[in-house]
């Protein structure tokens, strides 16, 4: 993911990345901005999986065709068609001896490198819990993701919470102790011991073979997002443009204070900026930053590339 500059506006509550995200598929936002990104700048990317590895044959079928100038597998497209990641999906079991699936998840602290490998695990239990917003056809549920080995030692009996079938957007919030293991499996977590070493969140439908429907997840954020503190969602007409180092701004009718910040939430630059003005970023290194402004109605973030 990286060499890649999103334009995407995001509504930020005013508190530690690391404790409170927020992630809004209306504004166009194409990665969850965890705050606990392991330094591959790879965390929080939308991707699907299904049952395929031991058989089955369920699949997603997209609105649109995937894919960026980075990565033919980008959902990108889809979250700028439907506002965010949608689709109808097919369960097939196949050869499975257990009810088909397909799900969608994101990774909270990245893979290995940052050409892939195995998810991560990180502490994610400052967020308190998850909130998220659906629409699916059929119960689906939300599951938390210990990385691979994990995931096995427990026989893949992960902590979930149930989310009901709704045509309309449903939001759910689930303390870390909401999630709870079904049982059936042969070691013992609790939701909120998964919390202190996650590797993933998955919106998960599994259903019996045959089953079809369609989804959307419109929104997801930490249960602790800033409590008392109003996000301000930033006027439309506010862009910045990264032009080789230099970060400039549109659609700031009063001076407002910008921040350029890594991706473990430590301010690199700051500076005052208004329409005419804009911010020299020379002194940086090369990477992946967020640029978080905030100012007279204004509150809004965007990840850029420094290259």
């Amino acid at each position: 993911m990286k060499n890649k500059f999103l334009t995407a506006a995001a509504v930020l509550a005013a508190a530690s990345v690391a404790s409170a995200f927020s992630w809004d598929g209306s504004a166009s936002e194409y990665f969850v901005a965890t705050g606990l990104d392991n330094g591959t700048e790879t965390a929080g990317y939308w991707y699907s999986y299904a049952d395929d590895a031991d058989g089955g044959q369920s699949a997603i079928e997209w609105p649109v065709p995937l894919g960026n100038e980075y990565s033919t597998d980008a959902l990108d497209p889809v979250i700028d068609n439907c506002g965010g990641v949608c689709g109808t999906f097919t369960l097939n079991a196949g050869t499975l001896t257990y009810k088909p699936f397909v799900g969608i998840g994101f990774n909270v602290a990245g893979t290995a490198t940052a050409t892939g490998g195995a998810a991560t695990p990180a502490d994610a239990s400052a967020w308190g819990g998850i909130c998220i917003t659906y629409t699916v056809d059929v119960a689906a549920s939300l599951e938390l993701g210990l990385g691979d080995e994990k995931d096995a030692a427990i026989g893949y009996d992960n902590p979930f919470v149930a989310l009901p079938k709704s045509a309309s957007p449903n939001q759910v919030c689930t303390a870390w102790s909401g999630f709870k293991q079904a049982g059936w499996g042969k070691g013992k977590v609790t939701g909120d011991e998964a919390s202190a070493s996650l590797a993933s969140v998955k919106f998960k439908i599994q259903a019996a073979d045959g089953t079809t429907g369609s989804f959307n997840i419109s929104a997801v954020s930490s249960q602790n997002d800033a409590p008392g503190i109003k996000a301000v969602a930033a006027a439309s007409a506010v862009k910045a443009t990264l032009a080789g180092r230099t970060l400039s701004f549109a659609g700031i009718k009063s001076v407002a204070t910008a921040e350029v910040m890594n991706l473990q939430g430590q301010v690199m630059l700051k500076g005052a900026v208004s329409s005419s003005a804009s911010l020299d970023l020379s002194s940086i290194d090369a990477g992946v930053y967020m640029v978080r402004v905030a100012g007279k109605s204004i509150d809004f973030s965007q990840k850029i590339i420094v290259k």
